[in-house]
């Protein structure tokens, strides 16, 4: 009886999760599991269709644009709880926040309609359509992705004032880090005719799930930190908020600086056609 009473709570964790998702952002939280529904047909479709691009599926890349975008969405719909009290519900977060959503539609649209003819979406040097909308969808991702700094700015100035200073601080930095490294790395590898450096890199025998080559540079690399700074950052600072929350802003401080270092060290890697691992 006793293990039961226990165990029965954990059951029940995920639906009081999932409200929670949608009670501080219900438009970010819904455009994240609509994101994830449509995973299910995409990667059907990456096991039926045979044709390939750069040695992947070609439905690879919008299978992996809707966890990316959806995880990303999710971690903003939660970080709304932290933004100033009575923030969503103003007009222009509103009309913000629906921008946002509509640019990723928009790159989804992107991506998926490339997948379906067969052709690059990035790096596209044939002509057409696709080459020349690339530089809009470019326009676009930065404007999904200042939603970083949007929360990152707010949350630093006014914030939930229950929040710990180390875990606040980690908030704040993480998400404003967000915005700058990766328009930094995403930039740079922009930039460029292609996210591999290296005569003998390749997508082919990558690093495990990742995908990193393994025998050259990947400027996927250092993109993947930067937009992941809303993580490793946060997850650091709650770190600091249970076993050091006397030093935790100095720690959080010092890690933050740190990892932008880290991430600009990693595009440097890269840019040496140098791989990541191996």
């Amino acid at each position: 009886m006793n293990t039961l009473a226990i165990s029965t709570p954990h059951a029940s964790n995920f639906p009081d999760i999932a409200r929670e998702f949608w009670r501080r952002e219900p438009l970010f939280t819904a455009a994240a599991l609509l994101l994830l529904v449509l995973a299910v047909p995409t990667a059907v479709a990456g096991l039926l269709d045979e044709r390939t691009l750069a040695a992947q599926s070609v439905w690879s890349k919008p299978l992996k644009f809707e966890a990316s975008l959806s995880i990303y969405l999710l971690t903003l719909a939660w970080f709304a709880g932290y933004l100033p009290e009575g923030t969503t519900g103003r007009r222009w977060y509103r009309v913000y926040s629906a921008l946002v959503v509509f640019m990723i539609a928009i790159e989804m649209v992107w991506l998926m309609g490339a997948a379906a003819a067969g052709a690059p979406s990035h790096f596209n040097r044939e002509g057409g359509l696709l080459e020349a909308v690339y530089p809009l969808m470019g326009v676009f991702a930065v404007g999904l992705t200042s939603a970083t700094l949007v929360y990152g700015r707010l949350i630093a100035r006014d914030g939930d004032a229950g929040l710990g200073p180390a875990f606040r601080s980690a908030v704040s930095i993480g998400l404003t880090l967000t915005f700058f490294l990766t328009i930094a790395t995403a930039g740079y590898l922009a930039s460029g005719e292609g996210h591999l450096v290296g005569r003998e890199a390749t997508d082919m025998r990558g690093v495990p799930f990742l995908g990193w080559a393994s025998n050259g540079g990947d400027l996927r690399v250092p993109h993947f930190f930067a937009t992941h700074a809303m993580h490793f950052i946060p997850g650091f600072g709650l770190l600091c908020t249970l076993l050091a929350p006397n030093w935790g802003v100095l720690a959080v401080r010092l890690f933050s600086a740190t990892y932008a270092v880290f991430v600009g060290a990693v595009l440097f890697q890269a840019a040496m056609g140098s791989p990541f691992l191996g």
